[in-house]
């Protein structure tokens, strides 16, 4: 007898964003961080929260069937928790906080993939620059938005800087630089977890106040010097080991292209360029997650476009490198490594 096809995956899919939203607003109102020191109440969660307890519990239950929250008991007398996941990542006061990338989703993102359709149309952009100008120009010109927007890249790339860390041997590497280096977690994180590390912070000027602040937060001022620059117009510093977290797919082909031969160039002997990004698998079938990051890119910027290994491979060939990896890290994301 042959099954008939069901809709469930349609309609899963489909109807996503009601979870998406759900997810992105408890994280707005700080829900996870409020549970942070213990179990409470749904009444205790609607006061703290001010929300009207029309529908207080069938968001607190939503989002326990979403396996975002734990509940102990049953009625009004039960009690929430984080799930381990939530507790660690979705808590402000923990070090492995990554909620900024959902802040800026909802604050952000939300809103401008209602414009899709257009974009896949025209190949245009659809943020808050669709008049024309820069996003970046944008956002580094307001420090409120722009440490907004550091905090962001640090919550989706620290899992990945974390893990690199560990399974990428650094033994015989003396100096690091982290172009595109945002608010300085790179660095600073490379710096606390093998001492014999000096790393480099290279990006725009706007940016230091913002990464002085944040490297001295993590103790880490004394080893991690941070260089202003602009990455396209400027040579990158010289290092060992050059790295870009979440920075070539914001590019076209040639803007790729001319990144990768400067970090070839700014290499020390026997150096090696690491690009952290969700790399698609060559066939593109399986990388759901690098699929869309790259829609996301029409979202947000002319060129930018997600990529294979095998495109890394290519272009890294081309610019004077011997051989390339993928290394898998957290998620759907990887370290493309490429070797002088």
């Amino acid at each position: 007898m042959t099954l008939l096809p069901t809709p469930d995956h349609i309609l899963q899919i489909g109807m996503g964003f009601m979870a998406s939203k759900t997810l992105l607003t408890a994280t707005e109102l700080e829900l996870f961080t409020v549970l942070g020191p213990g179990p409470r109440s749904g009444e205790e969660l609607g006061d703290r929260l001010s929300l009207h307890p029309r529908s207080l519990f069938d968001f607190l239950d939503a989002l326990v069937a979403l396996g975002l929250l734990e509940r102990k008991g049953d009625g009004p007398g039960a009690t929430y928790a984080n799930t381990p996941e939530t507790a660690r990542f979705l808590d402000k006061a923990e070090p492995a906080y990554l909620g900024g990338i959902l802040e800026m989703a909802n604050a952000r993102l939300y809103g401008f993939w209602d414009d899709l359709g257009e974009g896949l149309r025209t190949g245009l952009p659809q943020n808050e620059v669709k008049g024309g100008g820069d996003m970046f120009g944008e956002l580094y010109a307001d420090e409120a938005r722009l440490e907004q927007f550091l905090a962001a890249m640090q919550g989706i790339q620290l899992g990945n800087f974390m893990m690199l860390l560990e399974t990428v041997d650094f033994s015989e590497v003396t100096t690091v630089c982290d172009v595109g280096g945002a608010n300085g977690t790179f660095c600073s994180l490379a710096v606390n977890r093998h001492p014999h590390l000096r790393a480099i912070s290279f990006d725009l000027p706007q940016v230091k106040q913002v990464a002085e602040r944040h490297i001295a937060a993590m103790g880490a001022s004394d080893r991690v010097e941070i260089r202003s620059g602009d990455f396209f117009a400027d040579e990158f510093p010289k290092a060992d080991v050059i790295v870009m977290g979440n920075i070539l797919h914001d590019w076209d082909e040639a803007q790729k292209r001319l990144l990768i031969e400067k970090a070839c160039r700014a290499l020390n002997d026997g150096g090696r360029f690491i690009a952290i990004e969700a790399v698609i698998d060559d066939a593109r079938r399986e990388n759901a997650f690098g699929l869309l990051m790259s829609l996301n890119m029409l979202i947000e910027l002319p060129g930018g476009f997600d990529y294979t290994g095998a495109q890394f491979d290519g272009w890294c060939r081309d610019a004077g490198f011997a051989r390339t990896e993928i290394v898998p890290l957290t998620g759907p994301s990887s370290a493309a490594i490429a070797y002088v």
